[in-house]
């Protein structure tokens, strides 16, 4: 049997190693010293907690993974994927570089900024003004988590440093990149990234994936076993950053982070993964959050190129 809490004990001074996020000023007030752990049990709907894992916090980008769900839910994975690419970029994460660069008709994938700004736009453009509502229903029934919710402080504090993610919506409006009306979607996109989740809820998510698909507690289908392996092959090859390349050697989970300390892992027909640390490396990643799940995939043996 794993021994979560000997684990989160063991990682948890790995956060003198880097620094809360500090470009969105409410994620700047959290409190370091921090680390919590979920896993959801396939084999027999169990899941093992430690640590900090019911602290509320920014999901961030991991809601990429969420809004990509839901947009293939409504409008079929052929048709998103005639919207934005799937491959990896060399650039940071909010750069416009790559799409200028190569001249690329659309984003080159639905975890970088662009790209999910162009997929909360296909929400949009289904849904209209009341997208964000619709999002976050989904991501209350998919995470298992009735509680979640926008912080309105967060909320703010995105809209009002968001200028880069505006000239990226702009950018993309202008060359007809965009499905839906670019306001609303900047407004839905700064919102889904303030929902406030717990290491739990990231472990419910997880499960789904990893279930292919299915939400493990009640047998529901939410998209096609081959939706959720595309949404998996994504997390393994972008859903890190840059550092994406590394960890599928060092970890080979997928997995998604976001700057509010999360990170969420669906290891396939076996578990869930949710984690929360708030301080981060310099490519926006969770530093003992990493480290606690390489411990995890390691004691579980969960490497799936092992």
């Amino acid at each position: 049997m794993i021994q979560l809490e000997q684990l989160v004990q063991k990682n948890l001074a790995k956060e003198k190693e880097g620094k809360v996020a500090s470009y969105i000023p409410a994620l700047a007030e959290v409190n370091p010293k921090q680390l919590g752990v979920a896993l959801y049990d396939l084999d027999d709907g169990e899941i093992g907690e430690a640590g900090q894992s019911e602290v509320r916090f920014a999901i961030e980008s991991i809601s990429k993974v969420i809004t990509l769900m839901l947009a293939i839910k409504k409008m079929g994975i052929q048709e998103v994927f005639k919207h934005v690419e799937f491959r990896q970029t060399g650039f940071a994460f909010n750069s416009i570089l790559n799409m200028e660069i190569e001249k690329v008709k659309y984003p080159l994938n639905p975890f970088i900024n662009a790209g999910a700004i162009a997929t909360t736009s296909m929400v949009v453009s289904k849904t209209g003004e009341g997208a964000f509502e619709e999002i976050l229903s989904f991501a209350r029934d998919i995470c298992n988590d009735p509680n979640l919710y926008l912080d309105q402080i967060i909320y703010h504090s995105e809209r009002r440093t968001g200028n880069l993610d505006r000239s990226l919506a702009y950018y993309m409006e202008s060359k007809n990149m965009m499905l839906g009306d670019v306001v609303t979607s900047l407004d839905t996109y700064f919102k889904q990234c303030s929902m406030m989740v717990t290491a739990h809820s990231l472990a419910n998510l997880g499960a789904v994936l990893a279930n292919g698909g299915v939400k493990p507690w009640d047998n529901k289908r939410i998209i096609s076993d081959e939706e959720a392996r595309c949404v998996k092959s994504l997390m393994m090859t972008t859903g890190l950053y840059n550092q994406s390349g590394t960890y599928s050697r060092l970890i080979g989970v997928p997995t998604k982070s976001g700057v509010g300390g999360g990170l969420m892992s669906a290891a396939p027909h076996k578990y869930g993964i949710g984690i929360f640390s708030p301080v981060l490396d310099k490519a926006g990643n969770s530093v003992a959050g990493l480290e606690l799940l390489k411990d995890i995939v390691e004691d579980l043996e969960l490497d799936i190129f092992d």
